[in-house]
């Protein structure tokens, strides 16, 4: 990182960022700040399991796979409101999500979280960066997050990168649940994650959406919490690209290839409409 860092003695309220983010909604430039936010949290067992809960994780000794992500939430908002960060986050589409596990998520009763931008490049529909969260104990790193987040008619310099797509393995369905009308309501309860166009219809269509939409990081935490048998609990990396928004009320189903330390996922909706893709496999770097 070419920036530096600044420290925070706490996770900031989140009451305020909402506020901030729903008065911004111009781009303001094309420079993402050099600059990332750390600071200490603590692992609240009660707030764990009702996470664990509206996800669908057996409740265990290890956290869920994806709740650093909600650890580092207010963190992550306070980054993308601030006066320097060129783009307005209610207009953000998050498109890709690889999270890493290093190690076992167990025994954790506080960490230090990082957040920082970088990586803006040019997309077909604008431009794309990527939200960059990191997950320390004592002993060093423990998970780390990219968040691949589009902001619709911004631009970037450079040429658009085109997609790359591995060899299809073969799938059997997993699982199938119904995401209820209300489950943005019982997400953000336990997340934080108050975005209008995932609470309920009138507020999504505020912003273009004919009716609200699952939390992006919900579908993934349900589809992780199915496959708990099928992954490792470390040296493992997670990746999605998220495509068709999931309308609520909706049921979906999931497919994935066998246990084992690779494997690729697909969720879907109703006519075979593909909601999210994934795949997992050793940590690479």
């Amino acid at each position: 990182m070419s920036g530096h860092w600044r420290y925070l003695d706490s996770p900031p309220a989140l009451p305020g960022l909402f506020l901030q983010a729903a008065l911004r909604r111009k781009v303001s430039g094309t420079q993402l700040p050099d600059h990332g936010l750390r600071c200490w949290v603590s692992i609240e067992p009660e707030k764990v399991n009702a996470f664990a809960k509206v996800c669908g994780f057996i409740p265990g000794s290890l956290l869920p796979p994806t709740y650093p992500h909600v650890l580092a939430f207010a963190l992550q908002m306070k980054l993308l409101t601030d006066k320097d960060f060129p783009f307005p986050l209610l207009g953000l589409v998050h498109v890709h999500n690889r999270i890493s596990i290093r190690r076992p998520l167990g025994g954790v009763i506080k960490a230090q979280v990082s957040v920082r931008v970088a990586d803006l490049r040019p997309h077909a529909k604008g431009a794309t960066f990527n939200l960059i969260t990191q997950f320390e104990d004592a002993l060093g790193l423990l998970w780390e997050e990219r968040s691949t987040m589009l902001c619709r008619g911004a631009n970037a310099e450079g040429e658009v990168e085109g997609a790359f797509e591995p060899a299809p393995l073969p799938m059997t369905e997993l699982a199938t649940w119904y995401a209820p009308a209300d489950i943005g309501r019982q997400y953000a309860r336990a997340s934080g994650d108050y975005n209008p166009i995932h609470l309920s219809a009138p507020s999504a269509k505020l912003f273009g959406f004919p009716t609200a939409i699952a939390h992006g990081l919900w579908i993934k935490s349900r589809a992780l919490a199915a496959l708990e048998d099928h992954l490792p609990a470390s040296n493992v990396e997670i990746s999605v690209e998220f495509q068709k928004p999931v309308r609520l009320p909706s049921e979906v189903t999931m497919f994935a290839s066998v246990a084992g330390s690779h494997g690729q996922l697909r969720v879907e909706g109703r006519e075979g409409i593909v909601h999210m893709i994934g795949t997992w496999q050793p940590i690479s770097e």
